[in-house]
C-alpha cells in the first residue's frame, strides 16, 4: 500500500495551535459572530454531519448577516480537524479510518458494527503496552477535545453513530481535561447517550477522582478497565508504564465509581495465548469480579507483525467464556473487530507512517512474558 501524502490541510496562520480544544471552537464562532443559541446551533449540525441549511430555519432567517459570511471559512475550519486520509471496509462490517490533523499528524478510528465508534485520544501512547503497535512509538503530542469530537463528527458522514469508546490509540486518563471536555460535548449537543459514552484507561487514581467528582450539568460516562491480567508481576510487563497499582485496587477504585454511576463496570482483556489464558487467569478473574457490579470482555488478540503474540484458538478462548459464565460472572467473548484490515490499535498508522521515521521500541521477548505467566 502506498501511503497517502500527508500535508498540513490549513495555513499556519489558521491552524490550531497545537491542538484545537473545545473552548476553541466556542471561541471560533464568537469571533465569526454567532450568539449562544447561534452557535450551539452550528456545533450541533456539525457533530451530527447535517447541513448548516437544513431544518426548518433558514439560515439567511436565523444566523446573523456576519455568521453567514463567516460559516464557509469556519466549517472548512471545523472539517480540517481530523480528515480522512485513508479508509479501509473489513469483512465484519466495521471499517478503520486514519485520519489526518490539520499540523498532519494522524490518528486512528474505527466505526464498528452496530453504530458504535472507537476514538484516539493521544498521538502515540506512553504506557507501551507490550502487546500494542501505538505505544511503541511513544507519545507524540496530545489532542485536544476539537480534535476527539472532530472523529466523531467526521465518522458521521460515513455511517450513523450512537455510541462512542475512548479506545483507540492513547490513554485518556493522560489527557483528561481534553477528553472530559470531549465527553461533556458529545453527551450534550452531540446525543450520545451518558452511558454509551466509554471511558477506557489502564487505571490511573486521578481519572477515577475526577470522573467521581462530577458533578451537575457535567456527563458520567460508563467506565471500562484494561486490566489483561490479574497478576500484578506480569501486569508491569505488559503495561510498563502503567500506574503501579495492584489488580484487586484497580477493581475496588473503579467499581467505587460503577456503583455511582449504575453502569456496570467494564473489564477489558485482551486474551493472549500461553500468557493470559491460563485456568490460574479465571480464578483471578473470578476472585476480582465475583460479587461486583461489572462485566468482563474477553478480547482475542488483533496480531501485530514484529510482536511475539498470538490470539488463543477460538474454542480455548470459548471455554473460558464458559467457565466464567458458570462460575457466575457476567462475560463477554468479542470478536475481535476489523481483522482484515489492521484494526489492532495503532497498525494501519504504522503501516502509513512506517518510512517515516517513527521510532520502535523492541518488544519484550515472548519467553519472558511466558515466565511471568507462568
Amino acid at each position: 500500500m502506498n501511503a497517502p501524502a500527508l500535508r498540513p490541510t490549513l495555513a499556519p496562520e489558521q491552524a490550531p495551535a497545537g491542538r484545537a480544544q473545545v473552548a476553541d471552537l466556542w471561541l471560533w464562532l464568537r469571533e465569526a459572530g454567532a450568539g449562544p443559541e447561534h452557535a450551539r446551533q452550528v456545533l450541533r449540525r456539525w457533530l451530527w454531519a447535517q447541513p448548516q441549511d437544513g431544518g426548518r430555519r433558514k439560515l439567511d432567517g436565523y444566523y446573523p448577516a456576519a455568521l453567514r459570511a463567516a460559516l464557509p471559512a469556519l466549517l472548512h475550519r471545523l472539517d480540517a480537524l481530523a480528515s480522512v486520509a485513508l479508509a479501509q471496509d473489513a469483512e465484519d462490517a466495521s471499517e478503520k479510518l486514519l485520519l489526518q490533523l490539520a499540523d498532519a499528524q494522524t490518528v486512528e478510528a474505527v466505526l464498528l458494527p452496530r453504530g458504535g465508534l472507537c476514538v484516539s485520544t493521544q498521538v502515540g501512547c506512553a504506557v507501551g503496552c507490550g502487546f500494542c503497535m501505538t505505544g511503541r512509538s511513544g507519545l507524540l503530542r496530545q489532542l485536544g477535545g476539537a480534535e476527539i469530537v472532530a472523529q466523531v463528527a467526521r465518522a458521521r458522514q460515513r455511517r450513523a453513530v450512537k455510541k462512542v469508546v475512548f479506545m483507540g490509540m492513547g490513554e485518556p486518563a493522560h489527557n483528561l481535561d481534553a477528553v472530559l471536555d470531549a465527553i461533556d460535548l458529545l453527551g450534550t449537543l452531540g446525543g450520545i447517550g451518558h452511558k454509551e459514552l466509554v471511558f477506557s484507561t489502564v487505571g490511573d487514581e486521578r481519572a477515577f477522582e475526577r470522573l467521581l467528582a462530577r458533578g451537575p450539568g457535567q456527563v458520567r460516562p460508563a467506565l471500562a478497565l484494561s486490566l489483561h491480567t490479574s497478576k500484578p508481576a506480569l501486569r508491569e510487563q505488559l503495561l510498563p508504564r502503567a500506574p503501579r497499582i495492584a489488580p484487586a485496587e484497580l477493581m475496588r477504585q473503579a467499581g467505587d465509581y460503577a456503583a455511582a454511576t449504575g453502569y456496570p463496570l467494564q473489564v477489558q482483556w485482551t486474551l493472549l495465548e500461553g500468557v493470559n489464558d491460563g485456568d490460574d487467569e479465571l480464578d483471578g478473574i473470578t476472585e476480582l469480579l465475583r460479587g461486583r457490579h461489572a462485566l468482563i470482555n474477553l478480547i482475542p488478540y488483533n496480531s501485530v507483525p514484529g510482536l511475539p503474540y498470538r490470539r488463543p484458538a477460538w474454542e480455548r478462548a470459548a471455554q473460558m467464556a464458559r467457565t466464567l459464565a458458570q462460575r457466575g460472572i457476567l462475560c463477554k467473548l468479542r470478536r475481535s473487530a476489523g481483522q482484515d484490515v489492521d484494526a489492532g490499535c495503532g497498525q494501519l498508522r504504522a503501516r502509513v507512517v512506517d518510512g517515516e521515521g517513527v521510532a520502535v521500541a523492541a518488544p519484550l521477548r515472548r519467553e519472558a512474558v511466558r515466565r511471568l505467566a507462568g
